[in-house]
């Protein structure tokens, strides 16, 4: 919202020296964000000159130009700049006429820009000077000819500074309103927040004109079909001006307030509604009245309705749209955009204006559906004052019959759906317990009158009516909000209140937290990706088809399913790494994924406002809410280990994944097992399913290993990409519900290794387990580091080779005990599976 300052000082008190950054600085304490500052960058000397004679010059280039003189002074008197009272200046327009009165810019003069005015040389002609168009002092969008101050209505003497006659020295400043606030969107608004933050005296605008009992005219507000239980018009005023000359100028002050506030000066019936509404938050339309068939009816659009609207585009109507229709069909698509047919013209002679109050949803849908944002429905969506009608209908007829002489009628209509207040309980004490302000009763009661509550006190607290303004107040927090921004955030302690005993992180939130920083803390990168997929890509590690949750209405087309596998997300985010050159990737997402157990429906309508929805409405809202599991994935790429002087590069793949999911679930307790398989998506010989023990039953947690490497090619990813996912609800039921920190052994370890050789379709795990078994409780740690085919091993055989620690608790073991252990588990092997040592 653009606020000029001597508009806004027309209704609080504005310092004499305000600045729109001091003016901002203001609001901001009140919670408004500060945008920025606005202004004409207009520096003088400018002022009204008379064109006394002009010659018109033919050049060569086909243009024709006019060399003018041009008095800027009274006779015999020096120039603003210190010149002659006559100048010579080169004009290329021509529709002004000697005798005209212009803006003259002298020498000196300064236009939007930083474009510097100077005596110049141009056409065999000295010019001393520039006349002005609109669209040159910022004015207007105009520039096929100079400014005509007659055609303004204005008559001032020659010399007359053109910077305060058109108003260029005004400033505006520019605060960010959020979507709660929709009373801000006005001078009114911001005048009562400026007055807020300032202790300044708030003079309400709406004082300006008082409205007048009206009627006869034909008036119905038809709303056969509410949609979801809400009725479309609340509020509908109509007012009657005769006689209006169309023809007048919208008047320079008017015209410079439009365009500091964002808008742009079109005719003066029509600046004059644009300024009421930036005054009084109200949107206003006005209907050539001698154009309306009969009267106006306020309804919803019937089936296949069309209507032309004032941008010339013929729109189909959709049953949901609120329409205003005479009797020969839709003249407007309510608090969104007038049609064409009874739009005001330089003919119009009567006018009948409309100030309506209308469904927030039911304009936003209707500006969505016809991609017609407008002034207009930014702040019907937002809520505008329920009893501001009238008197924004009563200031536009004000203005009409003082700017363009049109006589007020009593001809009209008007019509209000009552509300009755519902009070808000505020108990004493819930403002202080919140915010951690002690907020005395005498202050929450002043405050809350401030914003224009009704306050009554009550034992243990207050009942509130909030003021018809703020519609966004229909909660008891909803008012401490405005207790604690009224009453000055800076008064809120900066320290984080202590937690109650026994709260805090719950378990799961422990472990989710635990898993995470484990990778961190390992080296893994953690990444967020969006969790709309395309459907494509939810297939890729799927098996079978899969249900999915289809969004209703996706950012993008194509992306338009909820994720079923973090790995799709990460899939694209290494893809973007490594495009810009990030080469080595090892990067890891926990989050949500999206498990329907069928199809996902719509879901059941709820009542609207404060009612609680019925258990049978929340078990039907619960059934289409899909299972959202936390997983936790990783993928890696490029080199683990950088080449270096001495050191060569080794590349990433399945064992970064095989080892990044023992991490993470040793931070959890948990040990995990795994078994080689062959899962879509992944490398059918380097990948494992990750079991844990779970009630006694082995259960499958995830894959990890290497993904299949067409895929990867596919997705522009290098062949070999090390990756896993893990399902952290199944993993987390398996962990202990307290960790206990093993034994701290002090005594020296002995250490041997150990190759055996054993039929090629033997599983390495399953090997390392009986070695476990086989060496006893002296074997500390048991690791495979080598699988080697080739020579000096049979053929349908493998050498796997594992690294053996031994330790005693009590003593320092002797080589002979570590060897006979070895041997104990070398003999188990060769019983279980024939397997030999290698020669």
């Amino acid at each position: 919202m653009r606020v000029p300052l001597s508009w806004l000082a027309e209704y609080v008190d504005v310092p004499g020296d305000a600045t729109p950054e001091s003016v901002m600085a203001e609001l901001v304490k009140v919670g408004l964000e500060e945008e920025g500052s606005h202004g004409f960058d207009v520096t003088g000397p400018l002022v009204v000159g008379e064109v006394l004679e002009f010659v018109e010059e033919p050049q060569t280039n086909g243009k024709t130009i006019r060399w003018c003189q041009i008095r800027v002074a009274a006779a015999g008197q020096k120039a603003a700049d210190g010149g002659d009272d006559v100048r010579g200046i080169v004009c290329g327009a021509s529709n002004f006429e000697v005798g005209d009165k212009v803006v003259v810019c002298l020498p000196g003069a300064v236009l939007p820009g930083d474009f510097k005015i100077a005596a110049r040389s141009t056409y065999g002609h000295i010019s001393d000077g520039m006349l002005a168009s609109g669209r040159e002092l910022n004015l207007s969008d105009d520039h096929s000819g100079i400014i005509r101050l007659h055609e303004l209505g204005l008559d001032p003497k020659i010399g007359t500074d053109a910077v305060e006659l058109l108003q260029l020295s005004e400033q505006a400043a520019e605060v960010n309103v959020t979507p709660d606030r929709g009373y801000c969107f006005s001078i009114r608004g911001i005048a009562r927040e400026f007055a807020h933050a300032t202790g300044g005296e708030f003079r309400d605008p709406i004082g300006n004109a008082q409205p007048e009992s009206t009627g006869g005219f034909n008036l119905k507000i038809e709303d056969h079909a509410p949609i979801r239980g809400r009725k479309g018009c609340h509020r509908f005023v109509l007012r009657s001006v005769k006689g209006v000359d169309t023809k007048r100028p919208t008047p320079p002050w008017m015209i410079a307030r439009l365009k500091l506030a964002g808008m742009r000066s079109i005719s003066l019936i029509v600046d004059i509604t644009n300024y009421v509404m930036l005054e009084l938050g109200q949107p206003l339309h006005a209907y050539d009245a001698d154009k309306l068939q009969g009267g106006i009816t306020v309804r919803r659009a019937n089936a296949g309705e069309t209507i032309k609207t004032l941008d010339g585009q013929e729109r189909k109507l959709h049953p949901e749209d609120l329409v205003i229709a005479d009797d020969a069909g839709a003249i407007g698509i309510a608090g969104v955009m007038g049609g064409e047919r009874t739009e005001v013209s330089d003919t119009t002679v009567n006018v009948m204006i409309e100030a309506a109050n209308f469904d927030p949803v039911s304009i936003a849908r209707s500006a969505r559906r016809h991609k017609l944002p407008s002034e207009a429905s930014k702040r019907y969506e937002r809520g505008v004052d329920n009893n501001v009608a009238e008197f924004a209908a009563a200031r536009v007829v004000q203005l009409l019959e003082v700017q363009a002489l049109g006589t007020s009628e009593s001809f009209g209509a008007d019509f209000r759906e009552h509300f009755e207040p519902t009070p808000i309980w505020l108990p004493a004490n819930f403002a202080s317990e919140l915010v951690g302000v002690d907020y005395t009763p005498e202050e929450t009661v002043s405050i809350l009158n401030q914003i224009g509550c009704v306050v009554a006190t009550v034992d243990g607290g207050f009942e509130v009516i909030v003021p018809s303004w703020r519609p966004d107040l229909t909660h008891k927090t909803d008012l401490v909000e405005e207790i604690a921004r009224i009453g000055g955030y800076d008064r809120i302690p900066s320290r984080l209140p202590v937690a109650p005993p026994g709260r805090g992180l719950n378990p799961k939130q422990k472990r989710r937290r635990a898993v995470v920083n484990s990778l961190a803390g390992s080296g893994h990168v953690e990444v967020l990706t969006y969790p709309f997929v395309s459907a494509d890509q939810n297939q890729l590690f799927a098996a079978q088809e899969v249900a999915t949750v289809k969004l209703a209405n996706p950012l993008q087309g194509d992306v338009n399913e909820m994720r079923v596998s973090l790995l799709p997300g990460l899939m694209d985010a290494a893809k973007r790494n490594l495009s810009r050159g990030l080469t080595d990737l090892a990067i890891f997402e926990e989050g949500s994924v999206f498990l329907p157990a069928g199809k996902v429906g719509a879901n059941p309508e709820l009542p609207v406002g404060n009612a609680r929805p019925s258990e049978t409405q929340l078990n039907e809202l619960n059934a289409t809410v899909p299972a959202q599991p936390h997983h936790v994935a990783g993928l890696f790429a490029g080199n683990r280990i950088a080449q270096q002087v001495g050191v060569r590069s080794v590349e990433a793949g399945y064992a970064d994944a095989l080892h990044a999911v023992r991490v993470l679930a040793k931070s959890v307790g948990v040990e995990v097992e795994f078994q080689q398989a062959a899962p879509t998506g992944f490398h059918p010989g380097r990948t494992a399913e990750v079991s844990v023990e779970l009630n006694g039953v082995k259960t499958v947690v995830g894959f990890a290993g290497e993904l299949d490497p067409t895929l990867a090619t596919n997705h522009d990813l290098p062949r070999s990409i090390g990756a896993f996912e893990i399902n952290l609800e199944k993993l987390f039921e398996a962990a202990p519900q307290v960790i206990q920190a093993g034994l701290l052994l002090t005594m020296p370890a002995a250490t041997q290794d150990l190759s055996l050789v054993v039929p090629v379709d033997l599983a390495a795990a399953k090997l390392l387990e009986v070695i476990r078994e086989g060496a006893g409780e002296l074997l500390e740690r048991v690791v495979l580091v080598d699988d080697y085919r080739g020579a000096n091993v049979a053929e349908g055989h493998k050498s796997l080779t594992f690294a053996l620690r031994f330790r005693a608790a009590d003593r320092t073991l002797t080589q002979a005990e570590a060897s006979t252990a070895r041997d104990a588990a070398v003999a188990l092997a060769n019983q279980r599976f024939g397997a030999t040592l290698r020669a």
